[in-house]
């Protein structure tokens, strides 16, 4: 075993045992402190770094793992982790945010028409950052409007995510068939100009999207939580990812986001997210309210 693993579940140990001789804590606390210690086993490990996610998203998706794997307790979630490369792989892959679809929430798309695509109309050269892509449908979304709006030509879509098995899975571009009646109608929906059979070719049980939308995407491994400034760009779409964060690692990620946008450039949040709380709020001019749609002042 490496010395890293020796260290933490040493370090495990002592803790526990200092929790059951000197404090009488409560089951809940003791719990919060193995899943503490399981985060910082993962970061000093593998340098995935999920100690500033929100508490209620990490409980869920570990005790979702325990329930699957037969595990007991965090400590034996723990023990895996450092031991068990496979094991830690599957479990990077619950804490990671992977849900989406294709024109996810119409009446975002339907602003994102409104309110944004004339602003870009007015730049030369468009630079767009898809932070926290997953499996790519948004990017695609994105790279159809436009290809509809005749600005695809002179755009660049940074597509990034931390999770490398996503990220293949999204510059594939194969998705499976059976998506393609919902993801159709929040096309139409969303105010599709086209035929959205004309952006894929069916295979199987498979289809896959144009070449002609991969080619001005450039797929990234881009760390929100741990990485600098990725890019100077027009435009940046994040939507229910900070959800998932705590107040501070928002704080973070907003400041990353601010400082990657030109003056008034913009920025697209979910329906569930918020700056009003945050340090950056009267930094920007709400385009839409509802769906959480900024423009960063100059």
């Amino acid at each position: 075993m490496c010395d890293l693993c020796n260290s933490y579940i040493q370090l495990y140990n002592f803790m526990a045992f200092k929790l059951h001789i000197f404090a009488p804590m409560k089951s809940e606390n003791i719990s919060e402190l193995e899943i503490s210690l399981l985060l910082e086993a993962i970061y000093q490990k593998y340098g995935y770094d999920f100690r500033q996610y929100s508490k209620a998203h990490i409980n869920r998706r570990i005790a979702s793992r325990m329930a699957m794997s037969g595990l007991e307790d965090v400590s034996q979630i723990q023990s895996k982790v450092l031991k068990d490369e496979t094991f830690a792989y599957d479990l990077l892959q619950d804490l990671s945010i992977t849900v989406t679809e294709m024109f996810r929430d119409k009446d975002f798309y339907k602003s994102l028409r409104e309110n944004v695509i004339p602003i870009l109309k007015t730049y030369p050269y468009i630079k767009i950052w898809h932070a926290g892509c997953a499996t790519g449908q948004e990017a695609y979304s994105m790279a159809i409007i436009l290809q509809e709006e005749g600005l695809y030509d002179r755009a660049t879509i940074y597509a990034t995510d931390f999770n490398q098995y996503a990220l293949n899975k999204a510059k594939e571009g194969i998705f499976s068939n059976a998506l393609m009646k919902e993801f159709t109608i929040n096309y139409q929906l969303a105010g599709g100009k086209e035929s959205f059979s004309s952006y894929y070719t069916s295979n199987y049980d498979n289809i896959i999207m144009n070449q002609s939308l991969k080619k001005n995407i450039v797929w990234a491994n881009h760390n929100l939580v741990t990485d600098s400034v990725f890019a100077e760009v027009h435009l940046i779409l994040c939507r229910n990812v900070l959800i998932y964060f705590d107040v501070n690692l928002q704080n973070k990620v907003q400041k990353l986001f601010y400082e990657s946008l030109i003056n008034g450039g913009i920025l697209c949040l979910g329906s569930k997210e918020s700056l009003r709380f945050t340090d950056f709020f009267e930094r920007y001019i709400e385009l839409d309210q509802k769906q959480r749609i900024f423009k960063k002042k100059y």
